[in-house]
């Protein structure tokens, strides 16, 4: 589509159509828009729009709506986005000011995304291969119980509980906790469980004895094998921070648009709670290398999300944290507002694991 004011005319249906949900009419863009024709040049305009498959006729009125192939032209043709209120700003802002482990701050995110665009929001748990061990506490719970708390510099808390044949002392929980954060601290998560060998019962690390428990004595044996422990926690922990996750926000906001997927609103439910699709499209639209993805109807790989629009960034690349952040809404969305968001939060949230 080479006319320019062909282009303006598609704008023209796409915007309205976004703004009032009916199907626009030639005599509605005339009113709307300083276009500088008729009614009857617009007319014409909206003949070819169709025949070329931008917009089409939902019923017989006179009126038009956008098609997917039309929404796409749209998007590819905005070269001017709708900057951020003050208020807005503010909102995202305090994702920086705000203390609190990774978890906390992707929840936040989603929050504010959510509310910014009324639209479901959803951030995929970062993908820290470059991340590192910052340190790694050891607290003892009890007699035989022991906390093991895994921090990393890009700001990923993972915690489990180990319980121990028998009791530990705090001095020899002192001596377990520098035992592994010599070993662990300072270390890329990627290396961490392709470095660790399969220890026994008996040995541990820095060239610790590799004689038989029962001859290192009832306490000896029990420290011993508490170590053994952690040192499984810690392996553990570092495969939970390689886990893929999804954190998602303003699932109601679907229901305030339920009128535009009728039937195809169960299907997208469900999708939501299978995790893996909504994985998949993440990780399909980092494939198009853009800095804002976005997959308009059936351009998403999955048919369950055929009736919605996607629009996804990524985030905390330079961090050692990569993973994207996403809206999701119905194609009838206010693309130039979505995307300065999306953009926005993205930009925002690396600052605050750059920071770590």
């Amino acid at each position: 589509m080479n006319d320019s004011r062909r282009a303006q005319v598609l704008r023209a249906i796409v915007e309205d159509f976004v703004a009032t949900n009916e199907p626009v009419g030639s005599k509605a863009i005339v009113q709307r828009h300083t276009l500088g024709v008729s009614p009857a040049t617009i007319r014409n305009d909206m003949a070819h729009l169709e025949q070329e498959g931008y917009i089409a006729q939902p019923h017989t009125s006179a009126g038009r709506i956008p098609t997917d192939l039309g929404y796409r032209m749209f998007v590819d043709r905005i070269d001017d986005f709708k900057p951020l209120t003050h208020a807005e700003r503010r909102a995202i802002l305090q994702l920086i000011d705000s203390h609190g482990d990774l978890d906390d701050m992707l929840d936040r995110t989603v929050r504010v995304l959510s509310g910014l665009t009324h639209q479901v929001a959803l951030i995929q748990y970062p993908t820290v291969s470059r991340a590192t061990i910052k340190h790694i506490e050891v607290v003892g719970l009890g007699p035989n119980r022991i906390l093991v708390v895994l921090i990393t510099d890009a700001g990923q808390v993972e915690q489990k509980i180990v319980i121990t044949p028998g009791t530990v002392d705090d001095e020899a929980l002192r001596g377990i906790r520098d035992e592994v954060n010599t070993e662990f601290a300072g270390q890329k998560l990627s290396r961490v469980v392709s470095t660790i060998a399969p220890r026994t019962a008996a040995g541990h690390m820095n060239g610790a004895s590799t004689e038989p428990a029962a001859e290192l004595g009832p306490v000896g044996a029990d420290v011993d094998a508490a170590l053994t422990q952690v040192r499984s926690a810690v392996t553990d922990l570092v495969m939970a921070t390689r886990e893929e996750r999804i954190i998602m926000a303003g699932t109601a906001n679907l229901a305030r648009s339920g009128s535009e997927f009728g039937e195809k609103m169960a299907p997208i439910l469900e999708a939501f709670e299978e995790q893996v699709v909504l994985l998949k499209l993440l990780t399909s639209m980092a494939e198009d290398r853009e800095e804002i993805s976005v997959r308009i109807g059936r351009e998403n790989t999955h048919e369950s999300f055929s009736s919605t629009s996607l629009v996804a960034a990524e985030y905390g690349h330079d961090a050692g944290s990569s993973a994207r952040l996403a809206v999701l809404g119905p194609t009838r969305m206010d693309y130039p507002t979505t995307i300065s968001a999306v953009r926005a939060v993205a930009k925002y949230v690396s600052s605050v694991l750059e920071q770590g």
